[in-house]
């Protein structure tokens, strides 16, 4: 464990470095835009500039604005890749953070400050951005190429497992080795593929898949790369999915991606290109975002739905004997069991004989609430629990029992890409199709996920959320 707590320290050292620095570098920006204020004019009532820069309002915006411009920084996603960036990235971001920084301020300290000339007040407004994207991208590419520099050089190296031992396993990872500039990969081992025959006289270990978990605890595995020698999709995604729950990147190469029907996330480009598979398509500023949001929706539905839970737990004790809350083991974000909360909308011990079974319109194992409580969903209102607590989210594919899991990955083994997100409440599935009442109806609901992980966005999730609002308002739930 010391080796993957040296990098995690290094890690951290890194976004630490970045975040002191953007702070010190907008205070810069921000305080020679109010030198600039006072001397271009558009600051009056003050006898000097001293006078000026010490004045209480001066003082308490050198405070705030800085403190302001690190949340948009963070909501952007900088900070979340600190130890290989792209540089063009880098600058993109930069220059959106600016821009929106730039226009809060603006209006919240700055529409008073026109003088009626227009020309003026969007020259200050460019000035503002000027300033702050100068100041704090020269020190966030001065930190980045040193980084750079360190990688290319095999000066910082990232400990690395190559999934899949046989003949292409060993070339791409003789190419990695070759490479004139690095891309921060130290191979450690090798992992057997199910089905696939390992090479002989293999230099470094090979390791079985079921003891990935151990390897990579003793050899502080950053990330793990997929290689497999044939395009045996069944196995390769079996041994994908039980990846996930690691918790670690997963890259593979684009040619071998082709087969998963999904969309290509490039993450390496001046090194060997590679598709991380362990993350959605949506930016790391939407991921931001999103988290946010199902933070601040979930905490204020817990505080006012709080009428609505008391009266049906109430209902739910007077019409069925057993508890109001039913807990349910389901797969979650990166393949990782969690226990989802639901009002009971069934008798209690409805699955006593032990297997998972599906419920239908006419189950009789449904209470005539219960019933009532699935046509509208209201079974589900629980879950927001599990939004804050970070298992789900509002929108993302429904999670199910791993005995289902099992069952949909068999048939359909790009199911197990869903794991790069966190399940939600609601999804494209739940809306196109709605619940599922056999095997078949979940592999037709998987399509329509697999979907919305190829297309997934904050626009996305507002529509699915406003057609589930419908579905439940007209009582379609069912």
């Amino acid at each position: 464990m010391r080796i993957r707590l040296d990098f995690n320290n290094r890690a951290h050292r890194q976004r630490i470095k970045y975040v002191v620095c953007d702070f010190v570098m907008s205070n810069i920006a921000w305080f020679i835009y109010n030198i600039v204020r006072y001397q271009m004019g558009h600051v009056v009532g003050y006898a000097h500039l001293s006078n000026y820069l010490t004045s209480k309002i001066v003082l308490l915006g050198q405070v705030f604005f800085p403190l302001m411009m690190m949340v948009t920084y963070a909501f952007s996603g900088y900070y979340n890749e600190v130890c290989r960036k792209s540089r063009v990235q880098e600058l993109l971001t930069t220059a959106a953070s600016a821009a929106i920084n730039t226009l809060l301020i603006f209006f919240l300290a700055l529409i008073n400050d026109v003088i009626g000339v227009r020309g003026m007040d969007y020259e200050m407004i460019f000035i503002l951005w000027a300033l702050l994207f100068g100041w704090v991208y020269g020190m966030r590419l001065i930190i980045t190429n040193h980084a750079t520099q360190r990688i290319k050089s095999r000066r910082w190296t990232f400990p690395t497992l190559i999934v899949g031992s046989g003949s292409a396993a060993l070339a791409f990872a003789d190419k990695l080795n070759k490479a004139r500039n690095s891309a921060g990969y130290d191979i450690k081992g090798f992992v057997n593929i199910p089905g696939e025959a390992p090479v002989q006289g293999n230099p470094l270990p090979c390791h079985d898949l079921k003891d990935i978990q151990q390897v990579c605890d003793n050899e502080g595995i950053w990330e793990l790369i997929v290689v497999p020698t044939r395009d045996d999709f069944q196995n390769t995604m079996h041994a994908i999915n039980h990846l996930f729950a690691l918790g670690l990147p997963i890259k593979i190469s684009p040619e071998r991606f082709n087969m998963m029907q999904s969309q290509v996330r490039i993450s390496d480009i001046y090194g060997e290109p590679l598709v991380n598979i362990s993350r959605s398509s949506m930016s790391d500023s939407g991921k931001n975002i999103k988290r946010a949001i199902d933070i601040l929706v979930s905490a204020s539905a817990l505080v006012l739905l709080i009428p609505i839970y008391a009266a049906v737990g109430i209902t739910i004790k007077l019409t069925s004997p057993g508890p109001v809350f039913y807990l349910q083991r389901r797969i979650g974000f990166h393949n990782k069991p969690f226990n989802i909360i639901k009002f009971r909308s069934m008798v209690q011990d409805a699955e006593a004989a032990g297997k998972p079974q599906l419920s239908s319109d006419n189950d009789p194992r449904i209470t005539p609430f219960g019933r009532f409580m699935r046509k509208y969903r209201i079974d589900e209102l629980p879950q927001f629990w599990n939004v804050l607590k970070g298992d789900m989210a509002l929108v993302g594919p429904r999670p199910e029992r791993k005995y289902y899991v099992d069952l949909i990955t068999k048939r359909v083994p790009a199911y197990a890409l869903l794991h790069q997100v966190r399940p939600g409440i609601t999804s494209m599935g739940m809306v196109k199709f709605g619940y599922a009442k056999n095997v078949d109806e979940m592999v037709e609901r998987v399509k329509y996920d697999l979907m919305y992980l190829d297309n997934m966005s904050l626009l996305n999730d507002l529509k699915i959320l406003i057609y589930t609002i419908k579905i439940v308002f007209t009582g379609r739930g069912m």
